[in-house]
Protein backbone atom coordinates (compact mmCIF):
# COMPACT_ATOMS: atom_id res chain seq x y z
CA UNK A 1 0.00 0.00 0.00
CA UNK A 2 1.40 3.50 -0.56
CA UNK A 3 1.93 5.66 2.00
CA UNK A 4 0.29 9.08 1.88
CA UNK A 5 2.93 12.06 1.90
CA UNK A 6 2.66 14.76 4.59
CA UNK A 7 3.65 18.25 4.57
CA UNK A 8 5.43 19.87 7.50
CA UNK A 9 3.53 23.52 8.68
CA UNK A 10 0.32 22.79 6.31
CA UNK A 11 -2.68 22.96 8.58
CA UNK A 12 -4.38 20.52 6.09
CA UNK A 13 -1.78 17.37 6.62
CA UNK A 14 -1.96 18.07 10.68
CA UNK A 15 -5.57 17.38 10.32
CA UNK A 16 -5.18 14.34 8.15
CA UNK A 17 -2.30 13.36 10.71
CA UNK A 18 -5.09 13.19 13.74
CA UNK A 19 -7.73 11.63 12.02
CA UNK A 20 -5.72 8.57 11.43
CA UNK A 21 -4.69 8.73 14.58
CA UNK A 22 -7.51 8.99 16.46
CA UNK A 23 -10.87 6.83 15.37
CA UNK A 24 -13.13 7.86 17.30
CA UNK A 25 -15.44 11.69 17.62
CA UNK A 26 -13.64 14.43 18.58
CA UNK A 27 -16.08 16.41 20.79
CA UNK A 28 -15.12 19.50 20.91
CA UNK A 29 -15.28 19.96 17.00
CA UNK A 30 -19.01 19.32 17.24
CA UNK A 31 -19.50 21.57 20.11
CA UNK A 32 -17.52 24.43 17.94
CA UNK A 33 -19.83 23.09 14.60
CA UNK A 34 -23.01 23.76 16.72
CA UNK A 35 -22.13 27.12 18.25
CA UNK A 36 -21.01 28.26 14.55
CA UNK A 37 -24.33 27.35 13.21
CA UNK A 38 -26.36 28.34 15.72
CA UNK A 39 -24.30 31.67 15.37
CA UNK A 40 -25.54 31.62 11.83
CA UNK A 41 -29.26 30.71 12.19
CA UNK A 42 -30.34 32.96 15.16
CA UNK A 43 -30.32 36.52 12.95
CA UNK A 44 -32.67 34.61 10.25
CA UNK A 45 -35.45 33.82 12.58
CA UNK A 46 -35.12 36.37 15.23
CA UNK A 47 -36.83 39.26 13.85
CA UNK A 48 -39.84 37.40 12.64
CA UNK A 49 -42.19 38.11 16.21
CA UNK A 50 -41.31 41.77 16.17
CA UNK A 51 -41.02 42.54 12.72
CA UNK A 52 -44.64 44.20 11.84
CA UNK A 53 -44.27 46.21 14.85
CA UNK A 54 -40.81 47.29 14.14
CA UNK A 55 -42.21 48.19 10.50
CA UNK A 56 -45.12 49.99 12.08
CA UNK A 57 -43.34 52.21 13.84
CA UNK A 58 -40.94 53.56 11.02
CA UNK A 59 -44.45 54.81 9.72
CA UNK A 60 -43.23 54.06 6.05
CA UNK A 61 -46.50 52.54 5.94
CA UNK A 62 -49.67 54.77 4.60
CA UNK A 63 -52.33 52.32 5.46
CA UNK A 64 -51.92 49.46 8.26
CA UNK A 65 -52.47 47.02 4.80
CA UNK A 66 -49.19 47.93 3.51
CA UNK A 67 -47.29 47.07 6.58
CA UNK A 68 -46.72 42.63 5.82
CA UNK A 69 -45.42 43.94 2.24
CA UNK A 70 -42.58 46.23 3.83
CA UNK A 71 -41.60 43.48 6.64
CA UNK A 72 -41.59 41.05 3.82
CA UNK A 73 -38.48 43.57 1.50
CA UNK A 74 -36.71 43.46 5.28
CA UNK A 75 -37.05 39.90 5.79
CA UNK A 76 -36.06 38.75 1.91
CA UNK A 77 -32.72 41.05 2.54
CA UNK A 78 -31.08 38.59 4.01
CA UNK A 79 -31.43 36.11 1.74
CA UNK A 80 -30.99 38.22 -1.18
CA UNK A 81 -27.52 39.31 -0.02
CA UNK A 82 -26.51 35.81 0.95
CA UNK A 83 -27.32 34.49 -2.39
CA UNK A 84 -25.37 36.76 -4.30
CA UNK A 85 -22.14 36.33 -2.19
CA UNK A 86 -22.13 32.73 -1.33
CA UNK A 87 -20.33 31.30 -4.50
CA UNK A 88 -17.78 34.19 -3.90
CA UNK A 89 -17.29 33.20 0.17
CA UNK A 90 -16.96 29.66 -0.67
CA UNK A 91 -14.06 30.30 -2.93
CA UNK A 92 -12.27 33.28 -0.61
CA UNK A 93 -12.48 29.93 1.69
CA UNK A 94 -10.85 27.52 -0.92
CA UNK A 95 -7.93 30.10 -1.37
CA UNK A 96 -7.69 31.32 1.93
CA UNK A 97 -8.80 28.89 4.51
CA UNK A 98 -12.23 27.68 5.77
CA UNK A 99 -11.44 29.61 9.12
CA UNK A 100 -10.64 32.68 8.40
CA UNK A 101 -14.11 33.14 6.47
CA UNK A 102 -16.17 31.53 9.06
CA UNK A 103 -14.14 33.98 12.01
CA UNK A 104 -15.29 36.81 9.24
CA UNK A 105 -18.98 35.80 9.72
CA UNK A 106 -19.39 35.69 12.78
CA UNK A 107 -17.77 39.25 13.44
CA UNK A 108 -20.17 40.27 10.42
CA UNK A 109 -23.12 38.27 12.97
CA UNK A 110 -22.06 40.76 15.93
CA UNK A 111 -21.36 44.24 14.14
CA UNK A 112 -24.97 43.98 11.34
CA UNK A 113 -27.45 42.40 13.68
CA UNK A 114 -26.48 45.18 16.28
CA UNK A 115 -26.50 47.95 14.24
CA UNK A 116 -30.32 46.24 12.55
CA UNK A 117 -31.28 46.29 16.21
CA UNK A 118 -30.61 49.96 16.54
CA UNK A 119 -32.35 50.74 13.10
CA UNK A 120 -34.54 54.00 12.84
CA UNK A 121 -35.53 53.82 9.45
CA UNK A 122 -36.87 51.46 7.20
CA UNK A 123 -33.59 52.07 4.82
CA UNK A 124 -31.61 51.42 7.30
CA UNK A 125 -33.02 47.78 8.50
CA UNK A 126 -33.28 47.19 4.71
CA UNK A 127 -29.53 47.73 4.03
CA UNK A 128 -28.13 45.98 7.58
CA UNK A 129 -30.13 42.89 6.83
CA UNK A 130 -28.85 43.00 3.12
CA UNK A 131 -25.16 43.64 4.34
CA UNK A 132 -25.45 41.05 7.23
CA UNK A 133 -26.45 38.28 4.30
CA UNK A 134 -23.85 39.47 1.86
CA UNK A 135 -21.11 39.44 4.89
CA UNK A 136 -22.05 36.23 6.52
CA UNK A 137 -20.76 33.60 4.37
CA UNK A 138 -19.73 31.19 6.96
CA UNK A 139 -22.41 28.17 6.49
CA UNK A 140 -21.09 26.65 3.18
CA UNK A 141 -17.11 26.76 5.03
CA UNK A 142 -18.68 25.17 7.93
CA UNK A 143 -20.36 22.25 5.71
CA UNK A 144 -16.60 21.95 4.20
CA UNK A 145 -15.10 22.24 7.26
CA UNK A 146 -17.39 19.30 9.06
CA UNK A 147 -16.17 17.02 5.83
CA UNK A 148 -12.64 17.53 6.33
CA UNK A 149 -12.29 17.43 9.94
CA UNK A 150 -13.78 13.98 10.68
CA UNK A 151 -12.66 10.60 9.43
CA UNK A 152 -15.14 9.43 6.21
CA UNK A 153 -16.93 7.01 8.71
CA UNK A 154 -18.38 10.01 10.84
CA UNK A 155 -19.42 12.64 8.32
CA UNK A 156 -23.09 11.71 9.23
CA UNK A 157 -22.30 12.62 12.44
CA UNK A 158 -20.61 16.12 11.65
CA UNK A 159 -23.10 16.87 8.78
CA UNK A 160 -26.32 15.71 10.68
CA UNK A 161 -25.10 18.10 12.98
CA UNK A 162 -25.06 21.23 11.01
CA UNK A 163 -28.91 20.24 10.46
CA UNK A 164 -29.50 19.53 14.12
CA UNK A 165 -28.02 23.05 14.98
CA UNK A 166 -30.04 25.10 12.19
CA UNK A 167 -33.02 23.50 13.33
CA UNK A 168 -32.70 24.40 17.19
CA UNK A 169 -31.47 27.67 15.62
CA UNK A 170 -34.92 28.32 14.20
CA UNK A 171 -36.94 27.39 17.44
CA UNK A 172 -34.54 29.60 19.72
CA UNK A 173 -34.64 32.78 17.18
CA UNK A 174 -38.20 33.69 17.38
CA UNK A 175 -38.04 33.17 21.21
CA UNK A 176 -35.68 35.28 21.53
CA UNK A 177 -36.91 37.97 19.18
CA UNK A 178 -40.42 37.76 20.89
CA UNK A 179 -38.46 37.92 24.73
CA UNK A 180 -36.56 41.19 23.99
CA UNK A 181 -38.80 42.57 21.64
CA UNK A 182 -40.01 46.20 22.92
CA UNK A 183 -38.22 45.98 26.29
CA UNK A 184 -40.06 49.47 27.58
CA UNK A 185 -43.70 48.06 26.90
CA UNK A 186 -42.33 44.61 28.57
CA UNK A 187 -39.90 45.40 31.39
CA UNK A 188 -41.21 48.92 32.63
CA UNK A 189 -39.47 48.74 35.64
CA UNK A 190 -35.93 48.19 34.04
CA UNK A 191 -36.30 50.38 30.65
CA UNK A 192 -38.03 53.53 30.97
CA UNK A 193 -40.28 54.59 28.37
CA UNK A 194 -39.05 57.42 26.15
CA UNK A 195 -35.57 56.12 27.11
CA UNK A 196 -33.14 54.91 24.20
CA UNK A 197 -34.59 51.20 24.48
CA UNK A 198 -37.94 52.35 24.27
CA UNK A 199 -36.83 53.54 20.84
CA UNK A 200 -35.29 50.63 19.60
CA UNK A 201 -36.64 46.91 18.99
CA UNK A 202 -34.90 44.68 20.50
CA UNK A 203 -32.00 44.29 23.39
CA UNK A 204 -29.08 44.02 20.56
CA UNK A 205 -26.41 44.85 22.94
CA UNK A 206 -26.99 41.79 24.91
CA UNK A 207 -26.88 39.43 21.67
CA UNK A 208 -24.01 41.10 20.68
CA UNK A 209 -22.41 40.47 24.07
CA UNK A 210 -23.69 36.95 23.34
CA UNK A 211 -22.15 35.92 20.45
CA UNK A 212 -18.84 38.11 21.27
CA UNK A 213 -18.36 35.21 23.48
CA UNK A 214 -19.29 32.72 21.15
CA UNK A 215 -15.87 33.92 19.08
CA UNK A 216 -13.80 34.40 21.71
CA UNK A 217 -14.92 30.66 22.42
CA UNK A 218 -14.31 29.44 19.03
CA UNK A 219 -10.87 31.05 18.82
CA UNK A 220 -9.82 29.69 21.97
CA UNK A 221 -10.91 25.92 21.70
CA UNK A 222 -8.65 26.11 18.59
CA UNK A 223 -10.71 26.01 15.16
CA UNK A 224 -8.26 24.22 13.25
CA UNK A 225 -7.93 24.85 9.79
CA UNK A 226 -8.10 22.20 7.50
CA UNK A 227 -7.04 23.58 4.15
CA UNK A 228 -4.07 22.18 2.61
CA UNK A 229 -1.93 24.95 1.76
CA UNK A 230 0.39 23.24 -0.91
CA UNK A 231 -0.31 21.65 -4.27
CA UNK A 232 -2.12 18.26 -4.39
CA UNK A 233 -0.98 15.72 -6.98
CA UNK A 234 -5.07 14.69 -7.53
CA UNK A 235 -4.04 12.43 -10.44
CA UNK A 236 -1.01 10.74 -7.57
CA UNK A 237 -4.12 10.45 -5.13
CA UNK A 238 -6.52 8.82 -7.31
CA UNK A 239 -3.56 6.35 -8.27
CA UNK A 240 -3.76 5.71 -4.72
CA UNK A 241 -7.08 5.17 -3.98
CA UNK A 242 -7.41 3.20 -6.92
CA UNK A 243 -4.32 0.24 -5.94
CA UNK A 244 -5.63 0.08 -2.33
CA UNK A 245 -9.64 -0.45 -3.66
CA UNK A 246 -7.95 -3.06 -6.15
CA UNK A 247 -10.18 -0.51 -8.70
CA UNK A 248 -9.31 -0.91 -12.46
CA UNK A 249 -11.92 1.05 -13.46
CA UNK A 250 -10.96 5.34 -14.02
CA UNK A 251 -12.33 7.19 -11.18
CA UNK A 252 -14.72 9.77 -11.97
CA UNK A 253 -13.16 13.33 -13.03
CA UNK A 254 -13.33 16.02 -10.08
CA UNK A 255 -11.11 18.78 -11.16
CA UNK A 256 -13.27 20.11 -13.82
CA UNK A 257 -15.95 22.86 -14.12
CA UNK A 258 -18.30 22.22 -11.28
CA UNK A 259 -21.10 23.04 -13.17
CA UNK A 260 -20.23 19.80 -15.24
CA UNK A 261 -20.20 17.47 -12.19
CA UNK A 262 -23.26 15.83 -12.63
CA UNK A 263 -22.81 14.43 -9.24
CA UNK A 264 -22.62 17.45 -7.93
CA UNK A 265 -25.48 19.82 -9.83
CA UNK A 266 -27.76 16.58 -9.39
CA UNK A 267 -27.61 16.65 -5.44
CA UNK A 268 -27.83 20.44 -5.48
CA UNK A 269 -30.68 19.98 -7.75
CA UNK A 270 -32.41 17.71 -5.58
CA UNK A 271 -31.36 19.81 -2.81
CA UNK A 272 -33.38 22.69 -3.88
CA UNK A 273 -36.55 20.90 -4.76
CA UNK A 274 -37.09 19.66 -1.18
CA UNK A 275 -35.54 23.25 0.13
CA UNK A 276 -38.47 24.92 -1.67
CA UNK A 277 -41.11 21.80 -0.20
CA UNK A 278 -39.60 22.55 3.41
CA UNK A 279 -40.34 25.79 3.56
CA UNK A 280 -43.48 25.92 1.86
CA UNK A 281 -44.56 23.28 3.70
CA UNK A 282 -43.71 25.15 7.57
CA UNK A 283 -45.67 28.19 5.81
CA UNK A 284 -48.78 26.14 4.67
CA UNK A 285 -48.87 23.97 8.09
CA UNK A 286 -49.04 26.92 10.26
CA UNK A 287 -51.55 28.46 8.53
CA UNK A 288 -53.39 25.57 7.64
CA UNK A 289 -53.34 24.39 11.99
CA UNK A 290 -54.96 27.81 12.57
CA UNK A 291 -57.41 27.72 10.19
CA UNK A 292 -61.12 27.23 10.86
CA UNK A 293 -62.67 23.93 10.79
CA UNK A 294 -65.70 25.22 8.50
CA UNK A 295 -61.86 25.68 6.31
CA UNK A 296 -60.67 22.36 6.85
CA UNK A 297 -58.49 23.63 9.07
CA UNK A 298 -57.62 22.39 12.91
CA UNK A 299 -58.95 25.87 14.62
CA UNK A 300 -55.80 25.70 16.48
CA UNK A 301 -54.68 28.50 19.20
CA UNK A 302 -50.67 30.01 18.43
CA UNK A 303 -49.50 27.83 21.44
CA UNK A 304 -50.93 24.77 20.12
CA UNK A 305 -48.69 24.94 17.00
CA UNK A 306 -45.99 26.46 18.71
CA UNK A 307 -46.29 23.14 21.28
CA UNK A 308 -46.07 20.85 18.15
CA UNK A 309 -43.26 22.49 16.25
CA UNK A 310 -40.80 22.79 19.75
CA UNK A 311 -41.62 18.87 20.26
CA UNK A 312 -40.98 17.81 17.10
CA UNK A 313 -37.85 19.99 17.08
CA UNK A 314 -36.73 17.98 20.14
CA UNK A 315 -37.13 14.57 18.83
CA UNK A 316 -35.64 15.84 15.42
CA UNK A 317 -32.39 17.14 17.80
CA UNK A 318 -32.10 13.72 19.43
CA UNK A 319 -32.61 11.96 15.67
CA UNK A 320 -29.97 13.97 13.62
CA UNK A 321 -27.44 13.78 16.96
CA UNK A 322 -28.37 9.82 18.25
CA UNK A 323 -29.87 7.95 15.25
CA UNK A 324 -29.03 9.20 11.77
CA UNK A 325 -25.21 8.90 11.94
CA UNK A 326 -25.74 4.57 12.32
CA UNK A 327 -28.55 4.70 9.69
CA UNK A 328 -26.77 6.64 7.70
CA UNK A 329 -23.65 3.96 7.86
CA UNK A 330 -26.08 1.37 7.43
CA UNK A 331 -27.86 2.34 4.29
CA UNK A 332 -26.01 5.02 2.87
CA UNK A 333 -27.10 8.68 1.91
CA UNK A 334 -28.99 8.22 -1.55
CA UNK A 335 -31.20 5.15 0.09
CA UNK A 336 -31.94 6.74 3.08
CA UNK A 337 -33.00 10.19 0.79
CA UNK A 338 -35.00 7.53 -1.48
CA UNK A 339 -36.56 6.14 1.24
CA UNK A 340 -37.16 9.27 3.23
CA UNK A 341 -38.98 10.65 -0.02
CA UNK A 342 -41.48 7.83 -0.80
CA UNK A 343 -42.18 7.93 2.79
CA UNK A 344 -43.14 11.79 3.11
CA UNK A 345 -45.82 11.19 -0.04
CA UNK A 346 -48.56 9.08 1.55
CA UNK A 347 -47.45 11.14 5.34
CA UNK A 348 -48.97 14.26 3.99
CA UNK A 349 -51.97 12.45 2.20
CA UNK A 350 -52.55 11.92 5.62
CA UNK A 351 -53.04 15.24 6.81
CA UNK A 352 -56.46 16.17 5.44
CA UNK A 353 -57.81 12.54 7.82
CA UNK A 354 -56.12 14.10 10.53
CA UNK A 355 -58.12 17.20 10.44
CA UNK A 356 -61.61 15.24 10.78
CA UNK A 357 -60.14 14.17 14.27
CA UNK A 358 -60.96 15.84 17.29
CA UNK A 359 -59.31 16.47 21.34
CA UNK A 360 -56.58 14.78 22.20
CA UNK A 361 -56.52 12.51 19.25
CA UNK A 362 -56.31 15.14 16.76
CA UNK A 363 -53.07 16.56 19.05
CA UNK A 364 -51.16 13.27 19.51
CA UNK A 365 -51.77 12.37 15.71
CA UNK A 366 -50.74 15.79 14.33
CA UNK A 367 -47.46 15.44 16.88
CA UNK A 368 -46.56 12.29 15.47
CA UNK A 369 -47.22 13.47 11.77
CA UNK A 370 -45.17 16.30 12.77
CA UNK A 371 -42.29 14.62 14.29
CA UNK A 372 -41.89 12.28 11.38
CA UNK A 373 -42.10 15.04 8.62
CA UNK A 374 -39.44 16.78 10.37
CA UNK A 375 -37.10 13.43 10.68
CA UNK A 376 -37.77 12.60 7.33
CA UNK A 377 -37.32 16.44 5.71
CA UNK A 378 -33.96 15.82 7.62
CA UNK A 379 -32.65 12.48 6.37
CA UNK A 380 -33.08 13.83 3.12
CA UNK A 381 -31.24 17.07 3.53
CA UNK A 382 -28.15 15.42 5.99
CA UNK A 383 -27.85 12.71 3.03
CA UNK A 384 -27.61 15.71 0.28
CA UNK A 385 -24.89 17.23 2.38
CA UNK A 386 -22.89 14.08 2.10
CA UNK A 387 -23.09 13.28 -1.15
CA UNK A 388 -22.35 17.17 -2.10
CA UNK A 389 -19.44 17.26 -0.11
CA UNK A 390 -18.14 13.68 -1.36
CA UNK A 391 -18.71 15.22 -4.99
CA UNK A 392 -15.88 17.28 -4.87
CA UNK A 393 -12.32 17.17 -4.22
CA UNK A 394 -11.23 19.94 -0.89
CA UNK A 395 -10.00 22.68 -3.28
CA UNK A 396 -13.42 22.71 -4.60
CA UNK A 397 -15.25 22.00 -1.76
CA UNK A 398 -16.13 25.98 -0.46
CA UNK A 399 -17.17 26.69 -4.27
CA UNK A 400 -19.35 23.70 -4.27
CA UNK A 401 -21.53 24.66 -1.37
CA UNK A 402 -21.80 28.34 -2.19
CA UNK A 403 -23.13 27.46 -5.80
CA UNK A 404 -25.63 25.00 -3.41
CA UNK A 405 -26.02 27.75 -0.67
CA UNK A 406 -26.94 30.34 -3.63
CA UNK A 407 -29.34 27.99 -5.55
CA UNK A 408 -30.91 26.87 -2.05
CA UNK A 409 -31.89 30.87 -1.22
CA UNK A 410 -33.43 30.87 -4.45
CA UNK A 411 -35.59 28.52 -3.98
CA UNK A 412 -36.28 29.36 -0.39
CA UNK A 413 -37.40 32.90 -1.83
CA UNK A 414 -39.88 31.17 -4.36
CA UNK A 415 -41.59 28.71 -1.62
CA UNK A 416 -43.22 31.23 0.88
CA UNK A 417 -45.01 32.53 -2.23
CA UNK A 418 -45.54 29.47 -3.69
CA UNK A 419 -46.76 27.81 -0.55
CA UNK A 420 -49.34 30.88 0.36
CA UNK A 421 -50.64 30.46 -2.96
CA UNK A 422 -51.63 27.03 -2.54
Amino acid sequence: MLEKQYYENCPGCKVDQAKEMTEGVPVRHLINIWIVVLCCTLPISSLFPFLYFMVRDFGIAKVDTDISSYAGYVGSAFMVGRGLTSVAWGMVADRYGRKPVIVLGIIAVIVFNTLFGLSTSFWMAVSTRFLLGSLNGLLGPIKAYATEIFREEHHSLGLSTISASWGVGLVIGPALGGYLAQPAEKYPNVFAKGSFFDKTFIIKYSRGYIVTIVLLFVKSASLQETLHNHKINHEFTEDVETLENGVTEKRVQKDENLFLNWPLMSSIIVYCVFSLHDVAYQEVFSLWAVSPRRLGGLDFSTDDVGDALSLAGVVLLLYQLFLYPSVERTWGPIKIARISALLSIPLLQSYPLIAMLSGFVLHLMINIASILKFCLSATIITGLFILQNRAVEQHQRGAANGISMTAMSVFKALGPAGGGAV
